[in-house]
């Protein structure tokens, strides 16, 4: 990942990134008590901010933290993000953690300011060679807590997941609960059977992402066939083609699960069109 750039917002006002600083008494930083968001900015646009913005939203409420900006104050604050830094194919980091208090307390006293902080980087987008060869992932239990359809910035379990991959010299860990498939460390997962693409309903699980939305709402307008089902672990290993999909990485395929390939070990027809239908949008 490229280094961030150098200007960031916090709590209100636009600060060279090295120089800010948030209270040590913060929950983000004692409790991970905090909501966040990755958002694509592609030339410097959100395109799909009502999606993030309403998931932000939905997740804050989850865990009763105020929102502290309207959606369109929201907008203002990242596109003047966006342009302090110069534009460009960017992503944008947005986190609101529950704020500050002068002690250490599980229960939150019922008035704290939230803390916003916001920062962008250069789009991580997958290389010529990720998109011609696919990726290599791995399996791994999915070990995380219980309310995995919030994004909260605790994010422990998926820290360990993607270390696990990356000593397996593998791109990313895939998920597995009880035998049935969830999603990745860091990505929802497709799967591609008989020409269908398929992932796993939304549940506590999962979280439900903006790129599986996109797809979804593509695969419907082209008349590709798509549902949302549960996947099993051998559903998964015996897919013709395989799918990691994230708001920074849009969508890429899987051509090798731990040590066998998937499908014929290249990416798929399937993906192809997929990635042609995304590509003209963005």
């Amino acid at each position: 990942m490229a280094e961030p750039l150098p200007i960031c917002h916090l709590n209100g006002a636009l600060a060279p990134l090295r120089e800010a600083r948030i209270s040590p008494l913060d929950r983000g930083f004692l409790y991970g008590d905090g909501i966040y968001e990755v958002m694509a900015a592609p030339r410097g646009r959100v395109p799909r901010l009502p999606a993030h913005l309403e998931r932000l939203q939905r997740n804050l409420a989850a865990v009763r933290i105020r929102n502290p900006h309207s959606a369109e104050h929201w907008r203002e604050l990242i596109e003047a993000l966006l342009t302090a830094n110069g534009g460009g194919n960017l992503y944008v980091y947005l986190q609101v953690s529950r704020g500050a208090e002068y002690g250490r307390n599980h229960a939150p006293p019922p008035d704290l300011t939230p803390t916003v902080f916001m920062f962008c980087a250069p789009l991580p987008t997958p290389t010529a060679t990720q998109l011609a060869q696919g990726l290599h992932c791995i399996t791994t239990a999915d070990t995380r807590w219980a309310l995995c359809d919030i994004k909260s910035v605790s994010l422990l379990a998926n820290v360990l997941q993607r270390m696990q991959a990356v000593d397996a010299g593998a791109a990313e860990a895939i998920l597995l609960r009880d035998g049935w498939l969830t999603e990745a460390a860091g990505s929802a997962v497709h799967v591609v059977i008989d020409g269908e693409i398929r992932t796993p309903p939304h549940s506590s699980q999962l979280l439900p992402g903006t790129m599986r939305g996109f797809i979804e709402e593509l695969a419907a307008a082209n008349g590709i066939p798509c549902r949302s089902v549960p996947v099993s672990a051998t559903e998964l290993r015996n897919a013709d083609e395989v799918w990691l999909s994230a708001a920074v990485r849009g969508v890429v395929p899987v051509t090798r699960l731990d040590d066998g390939p998937v499908g014929s070990g290249r990416p798929g027809p399937l993906w192809q069109r997929m990635q042609a239908l995304i590509e003209a949008l963005y």
